[in-house]
């Protein structure tokens, strides 16, 4: 299964890159299952804007990792080179997710072929990270200027994703702040992002000066009360990875706590619908993307686990997962241009519904990748 749908995947991905060119990065999803140059707020088509344009250079990172081919390094070397551009410009760069552009891009780079500027704009990225930090709150801020009023405080599921940035920083200066940084906002979303039995809320508001906790919220869930399937993934695959760095957290549990959920809510074709609180039967569109980075997740749990029979059991699930994707999701052209069908990036504003989105196509090829034993792990 995992070679042939990899094949696969590497064939749909360079359709995509010969379709659209070296430089173009595609929208956050394809429209009507094949994707077209991005074009978001005022920018030329194609700009490098946005916070999901990361995972395609990351796809064209791990794609020439895992084939040697030069045409997908070049293609990678030359969209780093625009990160490296948009971040000595300060373009959109106003949130925390600054590990997805900078560590699957410019750290891939610095890693893979040892780009020159990859490795300052990777540790720029992690300075701009570290001053969206409210030392009074504990967290860093998601969204918005740190001014915004609306956004003070506000924290999501998914920073914690964003986090191995941090990390690699601080290997890279020796400034432990990026490490404390990082384990405070740990330790904050453990606290009130997670609920006893293990699901996630979205989103949480602090007090950014006392830290005092406010209130949980949604912004792409069904309810402020309900569990978004992309956000309980990210949650998943975020302790996972953090466990790594600083194991004495016991980081690991959240994520199999989390894991157990996410597995436990899955209807029985393995794919989740777009909130978790939603009956199987409602009718209401599944999101691919949401298993592709939890079958990361699980196999970061395995990873980290001892041999026995839990280790056994998370490998299992993410070889589960990764079948029902490639059986009911996987890309095909002409039909498809997207690595993986039925994907959901915002079901209440009608965005990307039941289309191919570049996290899914993204967390599918390393995923397979994983499995297969040649995935390069850049971000770690």
């Amino acid at each position: 299964m995992t070679a042939s749908a990899l094949t696969l995947a590497l064939r749909q991905l360079e359709y995509t890159l010969d379709t659209l060119g070296p430089d173009a990065f595609p929208g956050d999803t394809s429209t009507d299952q094949h994707y077209q140059p991005r074009r978001l707020q005022d920018s030329a088509a194609g700009a490098n804007v946005g916070w999901t344009t990361g995972f395609w250079t990351g796809q064209l990172w791990l794609a020439h990792a895992l084939t040697g081919k030069v045409k997908l390094r070049q293609a990678a070397q030359r969209q780093s080179a625009s990160f490296i551009a948009r971040l000595e410009q300060g373009f959109d760069l106003e949130h925390h997710d600054l590990g997805f552009l900078y560590m699957l891009s410019c750290a891939s780079a610095h890693q893979l072929t040892a780009q020159p500027g990859a490795h300052a704009a990777t540790l720029g990225a992690a300075q701009r990270l570290l001053s969206r930090f409210l030392p009074g709150a504990g967290v860093i801020q998601s969204w918005g200027t740190m001014d915004d009023v609306e956004q003070r405080g506000r924290v999501i599921i998914d920073g914690i994703m964003n986090l191995p940035l941090l990390h690699w920083a601080a290997r890279a200066s020796g400034n432990t702040a990026y490490t404390e940084a990082a384990r405070s906002h740990l330790r904050r979303t453990r606290a009130h992002l997670v609920r006893p039995g293990g699901s996630t809320y979205h989103t949480f508001h602090f007090d950014a000066h006392s830290g005092a906790p406010l209130r949980p919220s949604t912004h792409q869930g069904l309810a402020d009360d309900s569990c978004w399937a992309r956000g309980q993934a990210w949650g998943v695959y975020g302790f996972a990875l953090n466990h790594r760095h600083l194991p004495e957290m016991n980081l690991l549990a959240d994520a199999m706590q989390l894991a157990d959920y996410f597995l436990a809510q899955l209807p029985p074709d393995r794919i989740a619908l777009w909130d978790l609180s939603l009956p199987h039967d409602s009718g209401e569109p599944r999101d691919s993307s949401a298993c592709a980075i939890a079958a990361c997740g699980l196999l970061e749990i395995a990873a980290q686990l001892p041999e026995g029979a839990p280790r056994q059991r998370y490998h299992n699930a993410a070889l589960d997962l990764l079948e029902a994707l490639t059986q009911h999701c996987a890309g095909r052209l002409p039909a498809s241009g997207g690595l993986l069908r039925h994907g959901v990036y915002h079901r209440a504003a009608n965005l990307g519904v039941d289309e191919a989105t570049l996290w899914g196509d993204y967390y599918y090829l390393e995923a397979l990748a994983r499995v297969a034993g040649h995935w390069t792990p850049a971000q770690l």
